[in-house]
C-alpha cells in the first residue's frame, strides 16, 4: 500500500484518542514530579522528561510499523512468540531485578521488560493459531492448544514474580469466548475465582461443608426437571473441595508476604486490628492516600501544579501505578469523568473497528488488544480507588514508563495497520 493510500485507510479517530490519552498522561506525569518550575521540558533527567523521550520513541515505533506490510505480523506471528518465551526464561538467569520483581534487562539506557512484548506477542500468536483453525475451535484438543499459548508466557511471568503481569494474559480468554468457545469455561473461570477468595475469607472445612450442601440441594431438587446425574454432581464436588485445599498452598507458598498482605487488606483476613492496622499503614498506605487525593479534590480539583497531596508526595509513585490519583486532585470530579468518558469511547472505537474486519486473523488480533488495554484499564482504576488490591498494574498511555508506553503503542498500532490493509485483502 503506498503511503499516500494509508494516510485515508489509517483510522484517525482512534489516533486522536490515542494521543489525546498520552499528552493527558504526559500533563500529569509532569504535575506530579516537577520540582524545578524553571527546568525546560527537554530536561531527559526528570521523569517527565524522560516520559517525553518515550513518547517521541512510539512516534518511531507508529512509523515503523505502519510501514511494515500486513502480513508480515501474521506470517510471524509464531516466531515472536516464541522468541518473547525465550526472553522470559532468560530473565531468570540474566533479569534485573526492581521493586522485588526480576522482570527487566538491563540494556544500560533502557531496561526491557519482556513480559509487555510478550503481550503483543501473544496476541498476535492466538489470533493466527485461532484463525488457521477456524470451525474446529469447538474441538477440545485445539482448545487446550489455544489455553496453552495464553497459559505459557503467564506461568513464565508468575514466578518472577510478578502476578498483576501475569494476570493480564488470561485477559485474552475473552478472546476465546468472542470466537466460539464454549461459554462454561468461563463458569469455570468464575467458580475458581470465587472459591480462591471464599476459601481465604472462611477456610476449606467451611466452604467444603457448603459445596456439598449445594451439590445435596442441586441433586434433590433439580434432578426431575433438569436431570442431572448424580456422577457429574459428585467429580464437581470432589474437584471444587481439591481446588480448595490447594488455595492455601498456593497463598501461602507462590504468592510473596507483600501480595499475601495485599489480600489480607482487600478481604480482611485478618482478624488482630492492630495487624490489620499496621497492614493499612504499610501495604494499604498507598491505596489510602490515593484515595484522600482524589477526595481532595473535589468537584473542580485544586487546578495544574495545585495539589497539595501530589506536591507533598503523600501518594508514593504517584507518577506510576497511581497516576490517575493526580487527575483526581488537580482536575476534580469533572477531570476523572472527562478521562473515564475518553477511555470509554476509545473501547468503543476499538470494538467497531474490530467488529468491520472481514479477515479472522485480523478481527481475532483486535479482540486481543481490546482485552489487554480493557484490563489494564478496570485494574489499575479499581485499585487506585480501594476496589482491587493493590496489583501493580498501569493505566494505559497514562502511566510513566517506557517499556510501557512503546508496548502499548505497538499493541495498538499493529492492529490499526492491520484494519488500514483490509480494502486490499478485498474487505
Amino acid at each position: 500500500m503506498s503511503g499516500r493510500g494509508l494516510v485515508k485507510r489509517i483510522d484517525w479517530f482512534t489516533v486522536f484518542l490515542y494521543g489525546l490519552l498520552v499528552f493527558i498522561g504526559w500533563i500529569n506525569i509532569y504535575s506530579t514530579t516537577l520540582t524545578d518550575p524553571d527546568a525546560s521540558i527537554f530536561n531527559f533527567s526528570t521523569s517527565y522528561g524522560k516520559q517525553l523521550f518515550f513518547i517521541i520513541a512510539s512516534l518511531a515505533v507508529i512509523v515503523l510499523v505502519l510501514f511494515v506490510e500486513s502480513n508480515f505480523f501474521e506470517r510471524f506471528a509464531p516466531i515472536f512468540y516464541v522468541g518473547c518465551l525465550v526472553l522470559l526464561v532468560g530473565l531468570f538467569p540474566f533479569g534485573k531485578t526492581i521493586a522485588g520483581a526480576t522482570s527487566w534487562y538491563d540494556l544500560g539506557f533502557f531496561n526491557l521488560q519482556p513480559s509487555e512484548l510478550a503481550k503483543v506477542a501473544t496476541a498476535l500468536a492466538l489470533a493466527k493459531y485461532l484463525s488457521d483453525i477456524q470451525t474446529d475451535i469447538k474441538n477440545r484438543k485445539y482448545q487446550l492448544y489455544a489455553l496453552l499459548i495464553i497459559l505459557l508466557p503467564a506461568l513464565l511471568v508468575l514466578p518472577q514474580p510478578d502476578p498483576g503481569s501475569a494476570l493480564i494474559y488470561f485477559s485474552l480468554f475473552f478472546v476465546l469466548f468472542r470466537e466460539g468457545f464454549p461459554l462454561y469455561y468461563l463458569g469455570i473461570l468464575l467458580v475458581m475465582i470465587v472459591l480462591f477468595a471464599t476459601t481465604l475469607m472462611f477456610g476449606t472445612v467451611w466452604v467444603s461443608i457448603a459445596l456439598g450442601i449445594l451439590t445435596v440441594l442441586v441433586f434433590v431438587f433439580k434432578r426431575k426437571t433438569a436431570k442431572i446425574p448424580l456422577l457429574p454432581l459428585v467429580v464437581t464436588l470432589i474437584t471444587s473441595v481439591l481446588f480448595s485445599l490447594s488455595v492455601g498452598f498456593v497463598f501461602d507458598n507462590v504468592f510473596e508476604q507483600r501480595h499475601r498482605d495485599r489480600f489480607a487488606l482487600w478481604l480482611s483476613l485478618e482478624k488482630d486490628e492492630r495487624k490489620l492496622e499496621e497492614i493499612r499503614k504499610t501495604i494499604g498506605y498507598n491505596t489510602y492516600q490515593s484515595e484522600k487525593a482524589i477526595e481532595s479534590g473535589g468537584f473542580f480539583g485544586k487546578g495544574f501544579l495545585e495539589g497539595t497531596r501530589t506536591k507533598g508526595d503523600f501518594v508514593p509513585e504517584q507518577h506510576t501505578d497511581y497516576i490517575f490519583s493526580s487527575v483526581g486532585e488537580e482536575w476534580g470530579f469533572m477531570g476523572t469523568t472527562t478521562v473515564i468518558v475518553i477511555f470509554s469511547i476509545f473501547f468503543l472505537r476499538l470494538i467497531y473497528v474490530a467488529e468491520r474486519q472481514k479477515s479472522d486473523f485480523s478481527r481475532m488480533y483486535g479482540y486481543g488488544v481490546i482485552s489487554i488495554l480493557l484490563f489494564h484499564y478496570f485494574i489499575n482504576i479499581g485499585m487506585v480507588i480501594g476496589l482491587l488490591p493493590t496489583i501493580g498494574i498501569p493505566l494505559p498511555f497514562f502511566s510513566y514508563g517506557g517499556s510501557g508506553l512503546m508496548f502499548f503503542t505497538l499493541l495498538l498500532f499493529v492492529f490499526l495497520k492491520l484494519d488500514s490493509n483490509r480494502l486490499r485483502d478485498g474487505l
